[in-house]
């Protein structure tokens, strides 16, 4: 286990020293230490790395397998343009690579997304530790940094509960305010806002969404692959994507949710939002009747509460019979065409009220952060200050599901790591 300082520390300045024990903090730390500089890891919590192990549902979704930069920075969106610079320097196979090289295999999954072959979010985090230590990297932990010592645009020092450390440059990896309890609260803005940054408010973002109809409750624990959401304000419709979703005690989770969470949760709060789940988005209304008919044609003598399995998931079909308003007891070959024909466009629209979003403490990650214009992103310093640099969460990005914030923590960790070292 990586030996850590929780008390007095050396009086000699470091090169380069690090605040948050994240993944982008410490990817910041193993490479600058990799190139030579003299580094100190400060850490609030008692261990490193504690939200890493909470990622992908504790299986560690790392990155992406997009190989191509231009097409991933599209994935952030507008934002997406400022990752072109540090991703030709750290990108998804670099990544990928980094790890193996370590021991630790990987593996692609669907939507291209790339977890440990263990499994376990634990393996990445050990790769990641050993590395420290291999580097020589300091590391501090149950230290709180309480302010951030400056003489104009130049950081003299890191106040801790401890101590006063120096160096000669610093890095701010602090991440965002989603899931506080992992010490994801915020205090990385306030000292940069007293820095000089702007600060986007931060927001919970990849959320999953409160969903209050009952029926949606009933079916925890259901996943689908593919289908499709459109979220809509009196009728008009604001934005449709397509992918997994999930459903929980609460409403709606998984990829596609997660995705939306942000433009839903925005909906709700201007009133009157409304989402339309299409379950078969591939189809059109002709084909997908005729390919209900197809179905129904051995169920013609079968009440039509039974006559859907093999048709929906078995958890679905209840839920999907009830919606219909079509009396389960009544024989398959009694059903109007009128009645058929208005079930089928149920499935390709089926109404469900968002009432809200669960809120910071069950966030992927929280949108907001550091204007991205008040960083050099070649090398990930600030502009605002001449011997600091910022990586990871605390960017102002919108960060899609599917590995893409933590290829954000290792991309811009790097440079960060890399320049500070140089500097």
């Amino acid at each position: 286990m990586l030996q850590t300082t929780h008390y007095k520390l050396p009086t000699s300045t470091y090169d380069v020293a690090v605040i948050g024990g994240g993944p982008a903090g410490m990817m910041a730390a193993i490479r600058a230490g990799e190139l030579g500089a003299s580094v100190v890891l400060i850490e609030k919590n008692e261990k490193l790395g504690k939200k890493l192990l909470l990622t992908g549902g504790g299986r560690c979704n790392l990155t992406n397998a997009i190989f191509d930069n231009r097409a991933l920075a599209e994935r952030y969106g507008e934002k997406g343009k400022f990752l072109l610079s540090p991703l030709s320097q750290w990108e998804p196979e670099s990544t990928i690579r980094f790890f193996e090289e370590r021991n630790m295999p990987t593996k692609i999954e669907e939507e291209a997304r790339v977890f440990p072959k263990s499994d376990l979010a634990k393996s990445v985090l050990d790769v990641l530790v050993l590395e420290l230590k291999k580097q020589k990297v300091q590391v501090i932990t149950n230290a709180s940094v309480i302010k951030i010592l400056h003489t104009g645009s130049k950081i003299t020092g890191v106040q801790t509960s401890e101590s006063i450390i120096k160096a000669k440059n610093f890095i701010i990896a602090t991440g965002g305010t989603a899931r506080p309890e992992t010490g994801s609260t915020g205090e990385g803005f306030k000292w940069l806002a007293e820095l000089g940054h702007t600060i986007v408010s931060p927001d919970p973002a990849l959320v999953p969404v409160k969903i209050k109809e009952p029926w949606a409750k009933k079916l925890q624990g259901l996943s689908l692959p593919m289908v499709k959401l459109t979220i809509l304000k009196n009728s008009l419709k604001l934005k449709a994507q397509k992918g997994k979703m999930l459903f929980t005690h609460f409403g709606i989770s998984g990829p596609l949710a997660l995705n939306m969470s942000k433009s839903i949760g925005e909906a709700v709060n201007a009133g009157s939002a409304t989402l339309s789940l299409d379950l078969f988005p591939v189809e059109d209304l002709v084909s997908l009747d005729l390919r209900l008919q197809e179905h129904l044609k051995t169920f013609q003598n079968k009440k039509w509460q039974n006559a859907l399995k093999g048709f929906l998931p078995t958890l679905l079909v209840p839920i999907a019979v009830e919606l219909s308003k079509i009396d389960p007891e009544l024989f398959v070959n009694k059903i109007p065409r009128a009645k058929r024909l208005a079930f089928v466009k149920l499935l390709k629209n089926i109404p469900m009220t968002p009432t809200g979003l669960l809120g910071a403490e069950k966030a992927i990650v929280s949108s907001g952060g550091v204007s991205l214009e008040e960083v050099d992103f070649k090398t990930m310093c600030s502009l605002k200050a001449d011997n600091l640099y910022l990586a990871g969460d605390i960017l102002n990005f919108d960060r899609p599901s599917g590995g893409f914030s933590l290829q954000i923590c290792w991309t811009t960790g790097f440079v960060a790591g890399t320049n500070s070292a140089q500097k």
